[in-house]
């Protein structure tokens, strides 16, 4: 008899157990922040940069923030983004910058701008950084980089170079 309670004691345990992940809540939702960086070379451009501003070369950290509805979809995201250049023959102008959706060696669409202005970041002294923040990504792009940061890269474009300067691609690191 005592084996007959244990048994239907474990069985009705196991039962409470198993039933109780069955009212889990909802994924939660709110703001979340993701880190990507890349190494901007002009060897990384397609074609590569030759000439003089082919010794120039820099990083992005782009912060996505992220809004999630309860289902845990994205619903509106924004970025942020630090670029440091280097390198670059006195007074180069950097006219554009964003970020594509390619995989490396590939050109592709931009997808995020950073809203620079032709002429507005000058490399006086062949170095300089620029910030721009809350730049809207739309919600399927922001869920698109990251499932696969490495399809997406980020590059700059000077007077020189129009069709690219310095790029890299994404790598999250947070």
């Amino acid at each position: 008899m005592k084996y007959l309670n244990a048994c239907a004691l474990v069985v009705s345990l196991a039962t409470v157990t198993a039933c109780s992940g069955s009212n889990a809540p909802a994924a939660p939702s709110g703001n979340a922040n993701h880190t990507f960086t890349a190494t901007l070379r002009p060897s990384e451009e397609v074609p590569p940069v030759t000439g003089t501003e082919s010794a120039g070369g820099g990083t992005v950290t782009i912060t996505l923030t992220a809004m999630s509805d309860s289902s845990g979809n994205i619903s509106s995201a924004t970025a942020a983004f630090a670029v440091n250049l280097t390198g670059f023959p006195a007074s180069t102008p950097i006219n554009i910058a964003h970020i594509h959706q390619a995989a490396a060696g590939q050109s592709g669409n931009v997808v995020v701008s950073t809203a620079v202005a032709p002429g507005e970041v000058n490399l006086t002294n062949g170095s300089g950084s620029f910030t721009r923040n809350g730049i809207a990504v739309p919600p399927e792009i922001a869920s698109q980089l990251l499932s696969n940061p490495a399809g997406f890269y980020f590059n700059v474009h000077s007077t020189l170079n129009p069709g690219g300067v310095a790029r890299g691609q994404l790598v999250r690191v947070q």
